[in-house]
């Protein structure tokens, strides 16, 4: 090859990988998440703005020590998170004063990996402030294995394409 096309060339996959990340950002800008994990159906989301309530589907950044064993355990992929992870969507499960009684919900011993599992909920109630986050999926990443989730960090999110609405 001469060195006008390399150049042709190289200005082809610039200009490609600027589209892309303009793409991408405007995607990210709208709202819209991916979810291709098996606690929701697996699609599209958007964030909508309102406060969310009971049952609602939600989006959230993880935190703290549970967002380094996330990382460190390949739960979550890298993301838009302060953490540097991608933000969770589930179903919002209770909210302040909700009685909460953890061994009425479906706990794993160990990870899809053979791991263990430590429960962070005991019985009480949701502490102000805090919401209690879960999912269909027993396997799921949420509360039952992380705890209460800061309520002002929820954002509501909708469906907008699911893959396979009825399973996972």
């Amino acid at each position: 090859m001469n060195n006008i096309s390399l150049r042709r060339l190289a200005r082809r996959v610039l200009f490609a990988v600027v589209w892309l990340a303009l793409a991408f950002a405007l995607v990210f800008g709208a709202g819209l998440r991916f979810n291709p994990t098996p606690s929701l159906p697996k699609g599209i989301y958007q964030i909508v703005p309102g406060v969310p309530e009971r049952n609602e589907l939600v989006s959230f950044c993880l935190e703290g020590e549970f967002a380094e064993l996330a990382l460190e355990r390949g739960y979550l992929e890298p993301g838009s998170c302060p953490s540097g992870l991608r933000p969770l969507l589930k179903r919002l499960a209770g909210l302040p004063g909700d009685s909460v009684d953890p061994y009425s919900l479906p706990i794993c011993a160990v990870d899809s990996h053979g791991r263990p599992m430590s429960p962070a909920l005991a019985p009480g109630v949701v502490p102000p402030g805090m919401a209690l986050v879960l999912a269909d999926h027993p396997g799921s990443f949420d509360s039952r294995y992380f705890g209460f989730i800061p309520l002002e960090s929820l954002q509501r999110v909708k469906p907008v394409f699911l893959f396979n609405p009825k399973g996972n």
